[in-house]
C-alpha cells in the first residue's frame, strides 16, 4: 500500500534538483536571500541526514542499503511474524548479518512468535528469544496485527494485545529500555467495502488479501475493538515506549490521532505507508493537517514500509524507492502542488519549517529509538 504519484511530477522534481545542483556563484540560495532560510528546498534532500525507521530487508543483498546511503538515509529493518516473510529466525539472521556489515547505516527490530500460545511454554520461549535478540543489539520489538486479527484462544475467542498474558513480555521489553513498534489493527478502510475505500492502494491490497479485509469478516473484532485494545495496552503500560506503526492505525483522521497523542505521552507514530492518508486529508483541509504535524512534531517518525527480498527486481525497486522518498520530501518540505494516483484531487505540500522536518526525518528517530544513537 505505497504512495504512488504520477510520473510527470517526479520528472519536474528531478529537473528542479538538477538545476539546483548545477547552480554556481553566490553560495547563498534564493530562499536564503528572500528571508525564508527556515525552510528546506528540494535540493536539500541529499544534504540532510535522515532515518527510515520502518523497512523490511529479507535478503542478504545490500542493494537497498546502498541506495539508502545515496539518499542519505539510515535504516531500521523490522522483523515481522507474518506468513508472507521468511521464518522469524531467518529474518533475524539476515538482519544481524547486515547490521554487522553496515553498523553505521542499519539497526534492526526483532519480534516474537506465537507458537505454543496458551501453553506454559510460550512465555519463557518468548522471553528467551527476546533476551538473545537484545544481546545482539536489537533496538526494538515489532508487534504485528496477527494479535487481534488472527490469534484465537482454545474457545475460538480472538486474543487482543491487552490480554494479561502479554504483560510479562511487555514489562520485559520496558525493563530493557527497548521500543515497541506496534502494528495493531488496520486502516479503517479495511472495514469498508472496496468501493468505499479512500485510497487506491488499500483497494488493491485488500483485493489481494481478502483475509485482512474485515468487511468480509463481520465475526472478527471491529475497528473500534482493535483501537480500544491498543489504547488499553498503552494505559496499562504507561512507561513502555511505543511507536504506533502506520500512524497508529488512526491514519484516517488527525483529530482522532491527536486524542491518543494527548492521552499517552509515551506514544509516537510512524508514517510507514500512510503519508498518503495525510495527503488525502490535505485536499480538503491542508491547514488542519499542517497544524497537526507542527503541534505534534515530536511524536511523528518517518518510515516507508518499503522492503526487499530474494525475488525483488533491485533496479526497479531502487528507482521507485528513490522516487517515493523524493515525493515524500516534496510533501513535507515544500508547498508544491501535487497529485497522486491514490485518489482524486490536487493538494499542496505542507512546507514545514526546517526544525519540524529535522524532527520527523532525524531527531525523533533518535529519541524514540535510543539504540540508534550508537550508530553516530
Amino acid at each position: 500500500m505505497k504512495n504512488l504519484s504520477n510520473l510527470p511530477f517526479i520528472a519536474l522534481l528531478m529537473l528542479a534538483l538538477s538545476l539546483q545542483c548545477c547552480t554556481s556563484g553566490d553560495s547563498r540560495s534564493a530562499s536564503t536571500t528572500a528571508g525564508t532560510e527556515e525552510y528546506y528546498s528540494m535540493g536539500d534532500f541529499y544534504k540532510v541526514e535522515k532515518y527510515d525507521t520502518h523497512v523490511h530487508l529479507n535478503t542478504f543483498d545490500s542493494t537497498f542499503i546502498k541506495q539508502a546511503e545515496k539518499d542519505h538515509f539510515r535504516l531500521i529493518t523490522v522483523n515481522v511474524s507474518t506468513p508472507h516473510y521468511p521464518p522469524v529466525p531467518d529474518q533475524q539472521k539476515i538482519a544481524q548479518a547486515l547490521v554487522k556489515a553496515f553498523p553505521k547505516r542499519l539497526k534492526y527490530s526483532t519480534t516474537f512468535m506465537l507458537d505454543d500460545w496458551g501453553t506454559r511454554k510460550w512465555e519463557p520461549q518468548v522471553l528467551s528469544y527476546l533476551e538473545g535478540s537484545f544481546k545482539h543489539r536489537a533496538i526494538a520489538v515489532k508487534i504485528w496485527k496477527n494479535i487481534g486479527m488472527a490469534l484465537q484462544d482454545k474457545n475460538g475467542k480472538f486474543v487482543m494485545i491487552d490480554d494479561p498474558r502479554f504483560d510479562p513480555v511487555l514489562d520485559f521489553i520496558e525493563k530493557n529500555n527497548i521500543t515497541v513498534i506496534a502494528h495493531l489493527g488496520e486502516p479503517r478502510n479495511a472495514w469498508l467495502p472496496l468501493d468505499s475505500m479512500t485510497i487506491e492502494g488499500d483497494k488493491t491490497y485488500y483485493s489481494e488479501h481478502p483475509e485482512y479485509h474485515m468487511y468480509k469478516h463481520p465475526d472478527f473484532p471491529s475497528y473500534a475493538d482493535e483501537i480500544r485494545a491498543r489504547d488499553h495496552m498503552l494505559q496499562k503500560h504507561p512507561r513502555l515506549r511505543v511507536v504506533g506503526a502506520h500512524l497508529g492505525s488512526l491514519e484516517w483522521n488527525v483529530d482522532e490521532l491527536a486524542k491518543r497523542l494527548d492521552q499517552f505521552p509515551n506514544f509516537a507514530v510512524d508514517l510507514a505507508a500512510r503519508t498518503v492518508h495525510l495527503q488525502y486529508q490535505s485536499v480538503k483541509n491542508r491547514q488542519k493537517v499542517r497544524d497537526f504535524v507542527i503541534k505534534y512534531q515530536d511524536r511523528i517518525v518517518y518510515g516507508t514500509d518499503e522492503g526487499i527480498d530474494s525475488k525483488s527486481d533491485v533496479v526497479e525497486l531502487n528507482k521507485s524507492l528513490h522516487e517515493n522518498r523524493l515525493r515524500d520530501w516534496a510533501y513535507f518540505a515544500t508547498d508544491s502542488l501535487m497529485h497522486t494516483d491514490e485518489f482524486k484531487g490536487a493538494f499542496k505540500g505542507l512546507k514545514l519549517p526546517k526544525v519540524v522536518v529535522n524532527k520527523i526525518y532525524r531527531d525523533n528517530a533518535k529519541h524514540w529509538f535510543p539504540g540508534l544513537r550508537s550508530a553516530d
